[in-house]
């Protein structure tokens, strides 16, 4: 991580960036389900936020990955993949870290892969179920989630 940039846990809901969480969730109806469960964390360029990571308590053996983004102007310099070396580094007391994407979204799974995930189920229908309207990413409409795990030490 560079030296300028600072992970921060956040602890006031006011200081949320809804602007970098909607780039990887598509409503605020959606985040706020799992936003106020969640720990979240800004990583700031001197007092810019420019990523967002929220992570979940699944229970006592598994933590969730509910959101992660960086903003357009730092993607592609490995932050996403730095983050996810944080949260590994930090979380080692879960020994498995989960991550949901879109069926259709491949360069999210191919990213997730690239940093020792692998795809062990799929939530039939979730994003038709979870989502007002309906949702479509590199044309196609969205319809069930791949989950991805990561297990340390494995």
């Amino acid at each position: 991580m560079r030296n300028s940039f600072q992970i921060k846990l956040i602890t006031n809901h006011k200081d949320y960036p809804y602007d970098l969480l909607l780039l990887a969730d598509e409503t605020i109806h959606a985040i706020d389900k799992y936003l106020y469960e969640s720990m979240v964390y800004v990583v700031y360029e001197m007092v810019k936020p420019i990523a967002v990571f929220c992570l979940y308590p699944v229970n006592t053996e598994t933590l969730e990955i509910k959101n992660i983004a960086v903003s357009p102007e730092f993607q592609g310099m490995g932050l996403g993949s730095q983050l996810l070396d944080f949260i590994k580094e930090n979380y080692q007391q879960y020994p498995n870290l989960i991550v949901g994407t879109a069926d259709c979204g491949l360069a999210q799974i191919r990213f997730y892969e690239r940093n020792g995930f692998v795809k062990y189920a799929i939530r039939k229908d979730f994003f038709i179920k979870n989502y007002e309207l309906p949702i479509y990413e590199n044309g196609q409409l969205l319809k069930d989630m791949i989950m991805l795990k990561y297990t340390l030490n494995a």
